[in-house]
C-alpha cells in the first residue's frame, strides 16, 4: 500500500513538473507585462550627461584648437592681420587637414559659459593672468558696450567626439578711434571652464621688460598642461615681428602644439597664440 501511494505521489510531482515546464515560463511572462505595460517606471542613473562631450585633456583641447584656428580666415588682431598679408604675398597655402573653426548657431548648450556670462568669466580670467604676473595689472577690464562675444566651436571633422567649444572675444569694430591702450583686443576662452587659450593685448610694457619664460611656465600652469619646451625654427617667416620666443607641447598621438609669445612694436601688443 505504500508502495503504490509513493508511486502515485511521484508521477503526480512528475506530472505537475511537467506541467509547471510547459505553462509556468508563459504565465509568469504574461503576469510580468502586466505590471511593466501601461505604467510609468522611472529609474536613476548614475551616468546621466556622460555622453555630452567627450573629455578631453588639457593638451587635446590645445591641439584640436590650434588646427581649427590654423585653418580659418578670420581675422584676430591688426598684427595678426599683417602676418595674414604678408604670407598671402609669399603664396597662398591651402588649409591642411580635417579641423573645422564654425561658429556655434544653437549656442549653449546649458552646461557652457552663457552670454550673460561671458563677459564676467573674461574679467575673471584677465584677473588670474594678471594675479599670476602673466598679463601687466594696467590691462583694463572687458564690457559689453566696447567688445562682441561670439561662441564658436572646433572640431575635427573625422573624429566629431573631438570637439570644443570656445568664446572670441574681440573688441568691437563698431567704435571708431576707440582708446585701445591696456585694452584686451582679442581672446579665446574655453567655453566650459572660462580659461583663455589665446590673447592679444595692449601693454605698457616694452619686449625688453616681458619675460616670455616666465609667462609661458606660469600659462602652461594655469592651463594645466605639461611643461613646454622651447622650440627652435631656421624659417625667417615664422613671425613678421622679430620679438617672439615659440614652445612646443605634446599633441595628439605623435603630433604637437606650438604656443608663441611675442610682442608688435610700435603697437605695443603682447600676443599669446597657438598653431600647429
Amino acid at each position: 500500500m505504500k508502495f503504490r501511494l509513493k508511486t502515485s505521489a511521484l508521477l503526480l510531482f512528475a506530472a505537475c513538473s511537467i506541467v509547471l515546464s510547459i505553462w509556468g515560463p508563459e504565465a509568469l511572462a504574461r503576469y510580468q507585462d502586466k505590471t511593466l505595460l501601461n505604467a510609468i517606471h522611472t529609474q536613476t542613473s548614475e551616468t546621466a550627461g556622460a555622453g555630452y562631450r567627450y573629455r578631453l585633456n588639457a593638451n587635446e583641447k590645445l591641439y584640436i584648437l590650434s588646427r581649427c584656428l590654423s585653418n580659418q580666415t578670420l581675422p584676430e588682431s591688426e598684427g595678426n592681420a599683417i602676418t595674414r598679408l604678408d604670407s598671402e604675398s609669399v603664396g597662398y597655402q591651402e588649409p591642411e587637414g580635417s579641423y573645422a573653426f564654425v561658429l556655434n548657431y544653437r549656442g549653449p548648450s546649458g552646461r557652457e559659459i552663457t552670454n550673460e556670462q561671458i563677459f564676467e568669466t573674461c574679467n575673471s580670467g584677465l584677473a588670474f593672468l594678471k594675479e599670476a604676473g602673466i598679463l601687466p595689472e594696467e590691462i583694463r577690464e572687458v564690457e559689453p558696450d566696447f567688445y562682441d562675444a561670439t561662441l564658436y566651436s572646433a572640431i575635427d571633422v573625422l573624429e566629431p567626439r573631438n570637439n570644443i567649444a570656445v568664446w572670441k572675444m574681440s573688441l568691437s569694430n563698431s567704435r571708431e578711434n576707440a582708446d585701445k591702450r591696456n585694452r584686451l583686443i582679442d581672446a579665446y576662452i574655453d567655453a566650459d571652464d572660462g580659461k583663455i587659450y589665446e590673447f592679444y593685448v595692449r601693454t605698457p610694457l616694452l619686449w625688453e621688460e616681458i619675460d616670455a619664460d616666465e609667462i609661458m611656465e606660469k600659462w602652461s600652469g594655469y592651463m594645466g598642461l605639461n611643461s613646454p619646451a622651447p622650440y627652435e625654427s631656421d624659417n625667417p617667416l615664422l613671425e613678421t615681428t622679430p620679438y617672439f620666443k615659440k614652445y612646443v607641447f605634446p599633441g595628439m598621438g605623435e603630433d604637437r602644439t606650438i604656443v608663441t609669445v611675442g610682442f608688435y612694436e610700435g603697437i605695443n601688443e603682447l600676443f599669446l597664440k597657438i598653431s600647429k
